[in-house]
């Protein structure tokens, strides 16, 4: 099969949608499908085409206001000019899912949405709003709708009336259970993601005071940072929280293994990629009882919150640290490859 992928951005840019796509395109390219992403990510001096691990990589340049939505209009034509079995679009969020849908003619058309009802800040809340009829347009065009998981589902049937195929994110759990623990002088807990104040590292950062026998390290970058940082100053906790920036992919296994706890306090993920992964680790995780974080609650090693306030998230540190997780419920990139082959094939 000839597959396009279509989605805002794609490695070396980071994040949830970006892995999610990169996993599962050169797994099936080391399956014998061609697959060519479609991205609107070429920045001043970045690569219009290039090849990485087997996977053709097509970037175009878009405008992303606020660092989001990327309006870029010619993937359209890029997606009618592919002739591809297969279009499979990424992120409802952004306008390529949109463009992708229109040019996607009679090829095969799959959406994964990574639906999670909200933005950033009010001004992407403005545009989301703006954005919903032609969004909803897109998604129901689709031939076969995913879902990452049982949360995003039933978001999508409430708000576009779809009934949405799960399949979750994948994880290699041995690279995160083999890693060998980064070692610090003192106990740590950590955060890793995009620093956005939707996040919600700056309870955790308000917490510390409550948790004298901890460090805090944050992995990640994002216009939140400056803020953050005024916090840790006006807390008095600067010399226990290091601010560590991007983290390289190879990296972040050991962190996560040498960490006390993963803390995750975030408004809206649709899955969130992060728990799994400290999960396979070996880490207990404390997260705010909301969106899809929601469904991790049930899991052994996971404490949710519905409060965010000092004491609330200290306490659930302090009760949560030690605990073993167990990995069970995570899924293997391979199984995700698999049940996208099914749904790439359907009839």
């Amino acid at each position: 099969m000839k597959i396009l992928q279509v989605t805002p951005r794609y490695p070396p840019q980071s994040g949830g949608v970006e892995t999610h796509v990169a996993e599962i395109s050169e797994d099936l390219v080391e399956r014998g499908h061609e697959v060519v992403v479609v991205t609107a990510d070429a920045g001043q001096d970045g690569k219009r085409r290039e090849r990485r691990n087997g996977v053709s990589v097509r970037r175009y340049r878009g405008v992303a206001p606020g660092g989001a939505m990327h309006v870029c209009p010619q993937i359209s034509a890029a997606v009618r000019r592919s002739d591809a079995d297969v279009v499979h679009a990424h992120n409802y969020h952004s306008f390529p899912l949109f463009f992708a849908a229109l040019g996607a003619g009679t090829s095969r058309f799959v959406v994964t949405t990574h639906y999670h009802g909200g933005s950033a800040n009010s001004l992407l809340d403005r545009l989301l709003s703006l954005y919903r009829p032609v969004g909803r347009w897109a998604v129901r065009r689709a031939d076969e709708v995913v879902a990452v998981s049982e949360w995003e589902r039933d978001q999508l049937a409430s708000d576009f009336g779809v009934d949405a195929t799960v399949i979750p994110n994948g994880i290699d759990v041995e690279r995160f259970a083999d890693a060998d623990p980064v070692e610090r002088e003192r106990p740590y807990l950590l955060s890793v993601g995009r620093l956005e104040a939707y996040k919600g590292v700056q309870h955790l950062l308000r917490a510390m005071p409550e948790l004298p026998e901890y460090e805090l390290l944050v992995a990640g970058s994002g216009p939140y940072r400056g803020e953050l940082e005024r916090i840790a100053h006006e807390e008095d906790i600067e010399d226990r929280v290091e601010f560590l920036g991007y983290v390289d992919e190879e990296a972040l296994p050991g962190l996560y293994a040498g960490a006390d706890v993963y803390v995750t306090l975030s408004e809206f993920e649709a899955y969130g990629m992060t728990v799994a992964e400290a999960l396979a680790a070996g880490t207990p995780c404390v997260v705010r009882d909301a969106g899809a974080l929601s469904d991790w609650v049930a899991a052994e090693g996971v404490r949710g919150l519905g409060e965010t306030d000092p004491l609330t998230v200290a306490r659930a540190i302090g009760s949560i640290d030690g605990t073993q997780p167990s990995p069970t419920r995570l899924v293997s990139w391979q199984e995700v490859t698999n049940q996208l082959r099914r749904v790439y094939e359907s009839p």
